[in-house]
This record gives C-alpha cells, structure tokens and sequence, in this order.
C-alpha cells in the first residue's frame, strides 16, 4: 500500500500531464462538440489527404473528426478473416488522420456499422444474416443485412471494435444503424420481423417457448413480448459493449443513436417528405435531452436530400435553421456529408456551416449548459416519430412554438424514469399516446393527483379504458370516426375566448365519439354531417349528442381529453381556429402558460427561453446558473415547401419572467447591450433587429 501510494506521488511531481489526464474529466462532458461526420464512400479511401482534411476541419472550427473505421467495411488493414476490407483502402490512413487530428486538439471517434456484411461473409455464413417472413433477404449491392443474435453481431463486432481501439488511440466509436432491422431503408421497402434461426431460439428462451411473431401488430401479447425481447437483446449487447469499451480506457466516448450504456445520444435532422418540418433539430435535441437528462446529445444536420440522393444537399437556410436550433436546444453542432469537403459534389452549404460553428467556438461559454423554464411537457410518441402519432405530435409542437410558449419534449417510455421531473410541470400534453407502461401509468396517476393537469388528445390511452376512466371520466363508443363535413361549436365563450366571430369549426380525420358522463363537465358538441351538395340544399348540421371535449376535475387539477385529431389537422392544414381550440383550453387549465415570454415576434420567430450556466473547463461541474438566455431562430424565410433567406425582422419586444434583477442584457451576435428594465417579475427590452438569428444574454 505504501508502494502505491509513493508511486502515485511520484507520478504527481515528475509526470504531471500523465496524473491529470488520469483525473481529467470525460471530454465530451462539457458539451462544447463540434462535429463534422465524412461518410466516406469505399473509393474516397485512396484518395483522402490527411493534410486537407484537418486543414479543413480547422476552417470549419470543428473540434470533433467521425470517420469510418470498420463494420460493413475496414478502412485500415484488419487481421481479422471476417472483416472485409475496403479495396480502395489507403493502409496509412486512418493511422495518418487519427495522429494530425490530435496534433491539432481534434478529437476523433470511429464509424462502425455492423448491419451489413459483404456477400463474400454471407456466402460463407448465411447463418449470419436477416430473412424475412418471405424468406427474402435484405440486399444493397453486394451488402446483406445481419441478424442481431447471430454470431456476427453477438461475437465478432466485439473483436473488430477490440481491434480499433487496441490499434488506434481514437477518443469515441460511433454505432450506425444500431439494433433490429425490418426495412431496406436506401429503396424504402418493408420486410417484416427477423426470422432468423437464432432470433427464433433466444426469443423461444426470452419467452418460455413462444414463437417469433410474424406481423407487428400491437394489440397482439406476443408481440409486445417480442418488444420487450428487442428492447433486452439491444440493453444487453449495449451493455457488454460498455464494458468492453471502457475496460480499454474510460476516457473512449460511446456514440450511437439509443440511450442505455452510451455517453452521447445520437440524432439526426433530415429531409424526407412533405410537409418539412423546420423544428427537426429543436425537436430532437428537446426530445433526447429532456427524456435521458444525463447524457450529451449531437444532433447531426445531414446533408443529403435522401438516400436516393446522398450527392445533393438541403437547402443553406434549411442547415443555418438546424444548427441554430442545436444551440438554442443545448447540443453542440453536427454535420454529416459524404465524404471529406475535397471535390465536394455540392459546397453551397459550407459557407453557412463554416460561418455557425465559428460563432459557437467564438461564444462556447454560453452553450451547452442550460435547464428547461417550461412548465408544460409535450409526451413524444418515440425517439424517432411517424405516420399518424408524429402528425398528432408535430402539431401540437407547432400551436405551442407559433404562440411562443415554453415546452418540454418527454419520451413516453421515460415518463416512469422521470417521477419527480413529470410531477414539476403544470401541464402534460399526450398527443396520441398510447401503450404506456405500467411504470408511466403510476406517474401519470400520480403527477394528477399532485397537482399536474393532462390534455389528451385524439386516440391517447385507448388501451387503457381504465385509466381513461380514471383520469378523464371517458369512454369510447367509436374511437375511429372520418370527421369530414362535422362541425365542432365552440358554444361556451367564457372558456372559448378566441371564437367571438365563428359558430361552428370545420372537421377533418378522426373524431371521435366518447361517453363522458362520468366527466364533470363537456364542451364543443359535435354537429352532424348534414347535406352535402349545391348551395341550395347544404344544412342539417345538428347535434349529435357527442362532445369533442370532457373535463375531469381532480383534487388539484383537470384532465382535459379531447377525443379528435387536432394536432394531425394543424400540422398538415394549419388553420388556426384548430390551434386556438388548444391555446384555449391550455388557458382554461393553467392561464400562468402565456407568461414566461411575451412579445411581438411573428409566429415564424422561434423563441426559446434557457437558464444558463457559463460552459468553461473551470465550471464543468457548477450546478448554479448565471442568468437566462432568449434564442431567436427566424424562420421567415420558410415557406412550407422551400427555404429562402429569412426577412430582418425590427423592434421586437419582450418581456421575460425573471426571477432576479439583471446586471446586464446583450446580444451574443454583435456583442452590444441592450437598454432593459426589470418590473413586477419581467425584465422588459426591445430588439432593435432580428437576421437569421440571435442570442440575448440575460446576466445576473
């Protein structure tokens, strides 16, 4: 023990590089990272310069290199007879980029993309790899999808990862495409459920001897086992990578898409179909950091239009509005391209990209350390959204950013993870949520009870009838009814404030028709479909005896259901009679919502409202902020289908809850105070002029 403890002594004065780097804090913790992401296709191999890729990292102001290492292909001379290697591989490369990388303080984390194996790997191990219920395999090129509990992933993806680390001191490795695979997303085409031989056994094992199931069909038991299969088989080979990984050094940062066992979640921004949503990356980086509290999130910007178009680009305002939102959420920035920026196919973004990630490096210390002002939490159906529960989402999304009013994004699989959290907002919004679980059932139960109000809307909690009898005195008659040609009517002024000139409100999609006696109270009755036809002969709208809206009282709170597709209506028509139906029942449950912020700004002015804390090597662990931050994103410039350059927008005004007298206001852009007063809990200032985005410091 002795020995031991003069060694480390030893180790203090005569190497002190060594002893701090041992005591050092994970790099990735200050969440300052500033990524560039070269998807290098197989021939770019050749021809990378080390040299021009970190002369370009640097006039990029990243600070963060990820870069393909291994998996489908390796990018180095692999020992390993199962790993395929690239046959344009430069042996030197990635050697040669891992070493300039660090003599110029970029970090580096390695690609690794275990979904696929070369043909010449299936040949020999068909065993290995995916089959569909058709028995079809999923093929790209020459690339066949893998099954996650064949002894490809479950043994030889450690040995490859083991191999990287051991030859390279990279300082993160990245999972691409992590988990179970269904679909060939590069020719957007569904295959079904694995019914690979090892899924059948361990599932059989995992199961007490159930089959695989052939269709995902929720409703079905044994497909919500096979969930529950998915979700343990993924923990458990995420767990034991964690160990690996870090056995090697804990100062090797985890990157991939899912939340247990890594140390930076992963998302990504893309552009894939109309409508386009500008709030992608504000969505993702509020949803991630929200939901798992803990962990650094990278929200990637991907450059591509589509995987059919991985050459062409989104649009430069469409990037700036992406990075912008990273900020403003609290992810440092992440851009993803094919290939290094050498010979690029499409350069209009760099401009754009080079111009953000320099205001970041340039003004870091107000980055990355924020917590939430909201008191309203909007429940995500999911980490990554679609079909009919994202439009529902989506929409609700975009009524609450239109009328400016703080919120926070909460996974509904983290709501049992996050008591105390749930249980501090005044508001929880479940747009579509269904199949929560037993642990978010009894925070839910209990948040209401406590004092949180709900608002649910369209099919939420229909699994649970009672709970929804429970929470919001409902039951369903018809859960799925077309609502074209009803009408709701907006009867009750008192509570339907931004209705004095409209009796009766058009409807689309579904509307459902719920018992609410047990409720104690309704509103919007639901007016028939009358006739339809030539002027001469429409009317006949009467009511149908059905509500689109019943209120529980609890002790503390109101349950609000509102049985339609209010969110899905918005989201894809955008009239606002919809939205107010939402801003008015939002005021009939918690007034209090619209004042954390109030302005001028155009609805097409994202605000977002953060306390903050300095981010500097000094204050890595400081807990106490100084201040609160406004982020301005102007979304002006979007037109619903096309990103054009955002107007300047002049004299905004605000007027900011504040829980402290400030010692100044600035803007981070251009550095200059702005005149404020502080009044009754606000402090009140004007914005002489809005471009394409802002910062405005509130100190303390």
């Amino acid at each position: 023990m002795k020995k031991r403890y003069l060694l480390g002594i030893f180790c203090l004065i005569f190497f002190p590089t060594f002893a701090q780097k041992t005591a050092t804090a994970q790099w990735w913790k200050q969440n300052n990272l500033r990524v560039i992401q070269t998807n290098l296709p197989a021939y770019e191999a050749a021809t990378l310069n080390p040299d021009s890729l970190i002369k370009d990292l640097k006039d990029f102001s990243a600070n963060t290199l990820l870069i393909n290492a291994g998996g489908i292909m390796a990018f180095f001379p692999s020992k390993l007879p199962f790993h395929y290697i690239n046959p344009y591989m430069n042996s030197n490369m990635l050697e040669e980029v891992v070493k300039k990388c660090h003599q110029n303080n970029i970090k580096v984390i390695v690609r690794f993309d275990f979904s696929r194996v070369h043909e010449s790997i299936f040949k020999a191990h068909p065993d290995w790899c995916y089959i569909s219920p058709k028995g079809e395999r999923i093929i790209n090129t020459d690339m066949y999808v893998v099954s996650i509990n064949a002894p490809y992933v479950q043994e030889y993806a450690f040995k490859i990862i083991e191999e990287v680390i051991d030859r390279f001191p990279i300082d993160g490795i990245f999972l691409n495409m992590p988990g179970y695979q269904v679909n060939n997303p590069y020719e957007g085409k569904y295959h079904g459920i694995d019914q690979n031989e090892a899924d059948k056994k361990r599932f059989s094992e995992f199961s007490g001897g159930l089959k695989l199931p052939l269709e995902e069909n929720k409703a079905d038991s044994v497909f919500q086992k096979y969930l529950e299969f998915k979700k343990f088989t993924v923990e458990d080979w995420s767990k034991r990578l964690h160990e690996l990984v870090k056995s090697k050094s804990k100062q090797i940062a985890i990157c991939t898409y899912l939340d247990k066992y890594v140390d930076i979640i992963r998302h990504e921004s893309q552009t894939n179909s109309l409508p386009y949503w500008p709030y992608s990356a504000s969505e993702n980086v509020n949803s991630a950091s929200s939901s798992f509290p803990t962990h650094i999130i990278s929200n990637s910007s991907i450059q591509q239009i589509s995987f059919q178009s991985r050459y062409n680009a989104v649009e430069p305002e469409e990037v700036g509005i992406r990075l912008y939102e990273n900020i403003a959420n609290g992810s440092g920035l992440d851009i993803s391209m094919m290939g290094d920026m050498r010979g690029y196919e499409d350069e209009r973004n760099f401009d754009v990209i080079k111009k953000i990630y320099a205001h970041h490096k340039k003004h870091e210390q107000y980055f990355g350390k924020y917590t939430s002002v909201a008191k309203i939490a909007i429940i995500a159906p999911g980490s990554w959204p679609s079909g009919l529960p994202m439009q529902e989402y989506r929409g609700i999304q975009l009524m609450l950013k239109e009328a400016h009013i703080p919120f926070d994004l909460i996974e509904d699989s983290q709501i049992g993870n996050l008591s105390e959290k749930i249980k501090k907002y005044k508001i929880l919004i479940l747009p579509d949520i269904t199949y929560l679980n037993s642990a978010s059932v009894k925070v839910l139960k209990e948040a209401s009870q406590q004092g949180v109000n709900l608002i649910a809307t369209n099919t939420s909690l229909f699994d649970n009838p009672a709970l929804l009898l429970d929470l919001f005195g409902a039951k369903i008659i018809s859960k799925d009814n077309e609502g074209s040609g009803n009408y709701l009517n907006p009867a009750n002024k008192e509570l339907f404030k931004r209705f004095k000139k409209q009796k009766m409100l058009f409807w689309k999609f579904n509307l459902g028709k719920y018992d609410f006696s047990a409720a104690d109270t309704v509103f919007l009755p639901i007016l028939a479909k009358g006739r339809p036809g030539p002027p001469e002969i429409i009317g006949g709208h009467e009511p149908t005896g059905f509500y689109g809206m019943g209120v529980k009282f609890q002790k503390l709170s109101k349950n609000v259901i509102l049985p339609i597709n209010l969110g899905r209506l918005y989201y894809l028509h955008g009239y606002e009679e919809h939205k107010n139906i939402l801003l008015d029942v939002i005021d009939y449950v918690y007034p209090e919502a619209n004042e954390l912020v109030k302005t001028n700004a155009p609805e097409r002015v994202e605000v977002i409202v953060q306390n903050y804390t300095k981010n500097t090597p000094t204050t890595k662990n400081k807990i106490a902020n100084d201040g609160m931050i406004l982020h301005l994103v102007n979304l002006t410039g979007f037109s619903g289908n096309t990103y054009f350059e955002p107007l300047p927008i002049y004299k905004l005004d605000f007027k900011v809850k504040s829980l402290f007298k400030p010692s100044k206001v600035f803007s981070i852009t251009n550095q200059k105070p702005i005149s404020f007063t502080w009044k009754d809990g606000y402090v009140i200032f004007q914005l002489d002029k809005l471009n394409a985005f802002d910062g405005v410091v509130i100190d303390k």
